[in-house]
């Protein structure tokens, strides 16, 4: 009883005047958190849990009182004493991984189990499903780095379009353009003028093919035009092939408003939305199918992107319209009331910031692509279109180092103040 708070001797002077290897510790770790929100940063994670789990999954089925007992038991200790040793390095500081360690040691002891010796497989072979892409392609081989490689491919807006090689462009392209076509897929969007004045063009309809394969689909076309997203193909089906295999199925997850088409025989996914009075798709498709085309198919705006006369951008840079829309005077049409739709209020450079960032927290392209579409339309439905299409994104596109794009220059003016930052720590832990 006695005395309080002196169960910790030299806490006081450590939260008093912390040492300076806490200090530059402390200025590490903020540096970290600093960096993971605006750069690229790949920490290896410790698969600890997933050695543990494999383990139990491999012994779950075994009973002492069977013959053959101790052998598998063995057999399925050295399987996790080597996935444990393949994921030592990323767990050094992990106690878990650790109390794992002792654990196996102290079994192998018990079970008197040699440390060499045959090992359960942890990814038995499986029967190849025909019309599954990655069952086709990859067989039993369906460890980590047996995943195939996928590419992503967005479009939304004025339109903004995100290619297969992560490079963000805002074009023209009116008309029917070919976003994707190569021997298993054919996406074709068509885009409209948005307003009177403007370059600027928005999709109004989407015609997406998928080709006949083997025996898990016939030639199954969807379309979805400005207030009529279906949630079936053309022939009225919503699934391609045997049902039972789910070669192709279509769902609907918002009625008239958002769809998803999954080929399961192609690796192909496809989102599909309505927002305001345009169209959004985002699609993600196996690297090895997207390249499979010939020369006449050389046109897809996914893969070169869009043709340098139909770019409004300057490579990536959005040229802001600083004013914005203006009203129109007392008494003048507005370019949409001629369209039997209500006139939107217009957007300068501040309200149009605003409006985007409630929804959009990180300033990267597609916040920018927000503001702009505010500025250049004066519709907020875009806001949601650029949100939708980030958040699309994030569900489809493979790699998380890479979803955030930031207007060209945006990393260099921020490297100067990391580096700023941490010369200050050093300073401050010499100091100290």
């Amino acid at each position: 009883m006695g005395q309080t708070g002196r169960c910790c001797p030299g806490a006081e002077r450590l939260l008093h005047r912390p040492p300076p290897l806490l200090l530059s510790l402390l200025c590490v770790l903020t540096l970290c958190a600093r960096l993971h929100t605006g750069s690229e940063v790949h920490t290896p994670q410790c698969h600890i849990q997933k050695c543990t789990t494999d383990f139990v999954s491999l012994t779950s089925h075994l009973s002492p009182s069977v013959d053959g007992f101790d052998t598998e038991f063995c057999k399925a200790l050295r399987a996790y004493a080597a996935c444990t040793q393949r994921t030592a390095k990323s767990c050094r500081g992990n106690l878990v991984f650790h109390s794992a360690m002792l654990g196996i040691s102290d079994l192998m002891s018990q079970r008197n189990c040699s440390k060499d010796g045959p090992t359960s497989s942890t990814h038995p072979e499986t029967p190849v499903e025909p019309c599954n892409y990655h069952s086709r392609q990859h067989g039993s081989r369906v460890g980590e780095h047996a995943q195939p490689s996928y590419l992503f491919c967005g479009l939304f807006g004025d339109p903004h379009l995100r290619t297969f090689k992560d490079d963000f462009q805002t074009c023209k392209v009116e008309g029917a353009w070919p976003l994707i076509d190569n021997n298993y897929l054919s996406v074709q969007v068509t885009n409209v003028p948005v307003v009177t004045g403007s370059s600027a063009t928005a999709t109004n309809k989407i015609t997406i093919i998928f080709k006949p394969y083997q025996d898990c689909t016939e030639q199954k076309v969807y379309q979805a035009v400005t207030d009529d997203l279906p949630a079936a193909f053309m022939d009225g089906t919503v699934n391609g092939g045997d049902g039972e295999a789910r070669s192709l199925w279509m769902i609907e997850k918002t009625p008239g408003r958002h769809v998803e088409i999954h080929a399961g025989y192609i690796g192909v996914t496809v989102i599909v939305r309505q927002l305001g009075r345009y169209l959004t798709l985002a699609v993600r498709v196996p690297e090895e199918l997207a390249m499979a085309y010939d020369e006449s198919q050389d046109l897809q705006l996914c893969v070169n992107g869009c043709p340098t006369a139909e770019r409004i951008d300057r490579d990536g840079h959005l040229p802001l319209p600083v004013l914005g829309l203006q009203q129109p005077a007392a008494g003048a049409s507005h370019p949409r009331v001629a369209q039997g739709q209500a006139p939107s209020p217009a957007f300068a450079l501040e309200s149009a910031t605003a409006k985007c960032r409630e929804r959009l927290v990180v300033r990267d392209i597609y916040f920018h692509s927000c503001v702009f579409d505010l500025l250049t339309t004066g519709d907020a439905n875009f806001t949601s279109a650029a949100y939708n299409a980030l958040k699309d994104m994030e569900v489809l596109h493979p790699r998380r180092e890479r979803w955030h794009i930031f207007p060209r220059g945006g990393g260099a003016r921020s490297q100067p103040r990391l580096l700023f930052l941490l010369l200050l720590c050093f300073i401050f832990s010499v100091l100290l």
